[in-house]
This record gives structure tokens, C-alpha cells and sequence, in this order.
């Protein structure tokens, strides 16, 4: 029998040294699909989400050195919460005040070493404290933690990426362009302001979750369309955080089947994805819609898609802000080419979007899907109100599309002043140079 700090190793890795490389990524891949219930367990165990996070990365950080002496265990799950629980224990054991309850956890500790991995008896070797069928409760709540409203947005955003997607904070970085300390602060703030709070690890009411639903579905939308479409930089795609906000999705799909918005954003999220291969071209420029090969889009996602606003549809009165642009994405997703899109009934889904989530870049996209579907002039009355607002001041969308409706009316030299001015305002390289290109095709 393998003693608790001497893990048994795969067959695989008896014939010689592991190395440091397959370590990595078998520690990679294990994090990834498992952290969101190792810190969710490791949660429930300690009471204490940010502890709970700490020592998840500690036994990370052990396993990367052990694994790349020893191999990779049998149970890597079991090996990953027995370390960090062990980490737990020391560290209450270091707080003198909490002597009672660190007899509290090491009593759990001891009756569940054989679930946990910490020894794995000869008739259950790859016992898990979960069943792996079933996704736990636990995620739920480490979702509705880390996107609690007492935290800010951008938290809220670092926080659900770490502790729940698994991702490393160099990573979260790199998606949203800044720098790494940032993202640490930011991640260590929101744990500390948790704490304050008092916030417990438990699934909210049923009432006080459809209340909260909304933050946690945000911050997830916040994700991946920083993903789809870069607020800056030199990409136009991001498809790191974008996959990893459909995976999320997924599972919240999964812990909440009656609840039509979840349906809702991830069909937007499928239907959205499923058009990244042909968004770009080879050298990584962007690709206009009515540019693009069809033919590279993934029907297994547009599949999926449509399935979930079915889902979305059945168990709800209605589709909601996101089961609507979900629509809007299936009537691109389900059409030959842009002029066979169904654009009267875009319009119709934006007039109803318009209505239950009213927001200026939802009338300008109305001006464009009725620009396709009536022709340019009523589109432009529509952008010259949103201009006349000042609702949209110092972004280039406006420009780009009001620049675009004046060059289908003729009006040359007013329209290149336009995509000129959106160009200066678009912090991504590559919409720029699409910016550019049309304004220079106008000269």
C-alpha cells in the first residue's frame, strides 16, 4: 500500500525518470478539468474560500517537483486535495487559536485518506470525493463566491477565471492585456474583501440565486467577448478565455437546467464560437463576415447552439437579453450568405432586445441589420439620433458604421472621415487596419 506522501505512480513511470515536461502538463490538464471541485471541496472542508484557494496552489506547486521525480500518481485528484489538505492542517496548526479546529479537519483528513488518495485501498484505488458522473454542488457555489456583487466587475472576472477555470493568473494576464501584478492584486483583494464580508461558501436561496443569476451570467458574457473580439492589441481573437467562458457555461447549463438564460448565453456563446475559424485569415487579419468561407464554420457548435435555445425556449416564458442575441447569431449561423440572411427578422430581434435590455450599441446594431433589411437612409437617421445623444461618445463603433451608411449613399468624403475617425478611436490593430483599408478604398 502506498503511504500517504509516497503516491503510487503509473506503470508508465517506473521505466525511468518522469521528467519536469510530462509533470507540467499532466498537472495542466488535471488543474484545468478538476480545479473549480478541488477548491470547492478543499472550500467546504476548511471553511475558508481564500485558504482554500491558497493551499489548492500550493499542492500544485509540490506536485509539479514530486510528480516530475516520482511520475504522475493513480489518483491525481485524490493526490492534489490530500497534499492541499495537509497544507490546510499545518497551517491551522500554526494558528494556536484554532486548535479545535484543526482536530475537527484532521479527524476528516484521517476517516477520508482512502476517498482522498491519501492511501488507496487494493479493491478501491481510484475512489474520488465526488462522483465523477454527477457535477457537485460545490462548483455552483464557487461560482456564485467568486462573482458575488460585493466584489467589483473586473474581480469578479479575475476571480471566476482562477478559482473556477483554473487558469493561472499569467494567463488571465495575457487575455486581457494587463499586467500580471495586476491580475494578483486584483485576485488578492477580492479574496480579502470575501473575508471581510463574511461571504459564505453555500449555494444562495433559490430567491436570492435567480437574483444573483445575472452577475454570474455577466461576468461569463464579459469573458468571452473579450475573447471573440479583442478590445485591443495586435489579435483579434482571444480564443483562450473565449473556449474556457463556453466551458463555464456549459457547466452552469449543466447545475441549472431550468433556468432559460443559461440555455440562452450559452447558445450565444456556441453560435459565436462557431465562426472563429473563418474570422481570420492566415496571417491572423480579421475577415469580414460577408468575406468569410462558410464553409469553416463549425456545425458541431452551430449543432449545439441551436439545441440550447430549444432548451432555453422550452423551459422558459420567452427568450431574455441573451436568448435574443442567441437568435440573432442563429440567423446568421442558419443562412447561406448575407444576403440570405432572414434580415427583417434580425431587426425584429433587435427591436425586442431594444426592449427588455435597451442599451445604445443594441440601437446601433438595429441600425445595421435595418440598413441590410430597408436600405441605408432609415439606417442613418437611426446612427445620426444615437450620434446627436452623445451615448456613444469616444467609441469607434458609431463612426465605423456611420461611415459605412454614407458610403452606400455616395456621400464619399463624409464616410472617409468617418472610418478615419473610428480608426483613431479602435485600440485593436486588426479592426484598425480593416478601418483603414476602407477608408483608404474611398479616397
Amino acid at each position: 500500500m502506498a503511504r500517504a506522501d509516497r503516491p503510487a505512480v503509473t506503470p508508465a513511470a517506473t521505466d525511468g525518470p518522469p521528467g519536469t515536461e510530462p509533470a507540467r502538463r499532466a498537472v495542466e490538464a488535471v488543474w484545468r478539468i478538476e480545479s473549480a471541485r478541488i477548491v470547492g471541496a478543499l472550500t467546504r472542508y476548511t471553511g475558508d474560500f481564500a485558504l482554500a484557494e491558497d493551499v489548492a496552489q500550493e499542492a500544485v506547486a509540490e506536485a509539479l517537483v514530486t510528480w516530475s521525480r516520482e511520475g504522475a500518481p493513480a489518483n491525481p485528484v485524490g493526490w492534489l486535495l490530500a497534499t492541499a489538505r495537509r497544507r490546510a492542517i499545518d497551517g491551522f496548526r500554526r494558528r494556536s487559536a484554532l486548535d479545535e479546529r484543526y482536530a475537527v479537519l484532521a479527524g476528516r483528513l484521517a476517516e477520508g485518506e482512502a476517498s482522498s488518495g491519501a492511501v488507496a485501498p487494493p479493491d478501491r484505488p481510484d475512489d474520488l470525493p465526488w462522483d465523477p458522473d454527477r457535477v457537485d454542488d460545490d462548483v455552483l457555489a464557487l461560482m456564485f463566491v467568486a462573482c458575488h456583487p460585493v466584489l467589483s466587475p473586473e474581480a469578479r472576472v479575475a476571480l471566476t477565471l482562477r478559482v473556477v477555470g483554473g487558469l493561472s493568473s499569467e494567463e488571465i494576464a495575457r487575455a486581457f492585456l494587463v499586467p500580471v501584478p495586476t491580475i494578483q492584486a486584483r485576485i488578492t483583494r477580492a479574496k480579502k474583501t470575501i473575508a471581510a464580508a463574511g461571504v459564505p461558501f453555500e449555494l444562495p436561496s433559490a430567491g436570492e440565486r435567480r437574483q444573483r443569476l445575472g452577475g454570474v451570467l455577466s461576468v461569463l458574457y464579459v469573458i468571452f467577448t473579450e475573447g471573440s473580439t479583442a478590445t485591443a492589441g495586435d489579435r483579434l481573437l482571444r480564443p483562450e478565455p473565449a473556449y474556457e467562458a463556453v466551458r463555464l457555461a456549459r457547466m452552469l447549463a449543466a447545475l441549472l437546467p431550468g433556468e432559460p438564460e443559461v440555455h440562452g448565453l450559452l447558445a450565444l456563446f456556441e453560435l459565436t464560437a462557431a465562426r472563429f475559424p473563418a474570422r481570420t485569415g492566415p496571417d491572423g487579419e480579421a475577415v469580414l463576415l460577408e468575406d468569410q468561407d462558410r464553409r469553416l464554420w463549425d456545425r458541431s457548435a452551430i449543432r449545439r447552439g441551436l439545441a440550447a435555445i430549444d432548451q432555453a425556449t422550452a423551459v422558459g416564458h420567452g427568450l431574455g437579453p441573451y436568448g435574443l442575441q442567441a437568435a440573432i447569431a442563429a440567423c446568421h449561423a442558419s443562412a447561406a450568405s448575407v444576403p440570405e440572411t432572414d434580415w427583417e427578422r434580425v431587426v425584429l430581434l433587435y427591436e425586442a432586445l431594444g426592449r427588455v435590455a435597451p442599451s445604445p450599441v443594441v440601437e446601433l446594431n438595429r441600425a445595421v441589420a435595418v440598413a441590410m433589411a430597408n436600405g441605408p437612409r432609415q439606417a442613418l437617421s437611426i446612427v445620426d439620433e444615437l450620434a446627436a445623444s452623445d451615448r456613444l461618445s469616444g467609441s469607434y463603433l458609431l463612426p465605423s458604421v456611420r461611415g459605412e451608411l454614407l458610403a452606400r449613399l455616395g456621400r464619399t468624403a463624409e464616410a472617409r472621415a468617418e472610418l478615419e475617425l473610428a480608426a483613431r478611436l479602435c485600440r485593436n490593430v486588426r479592426e484598425r487596419s480593416v478601418l483603414l483599408r476602407k477608408a483608404a478604398a474611398l479616397a
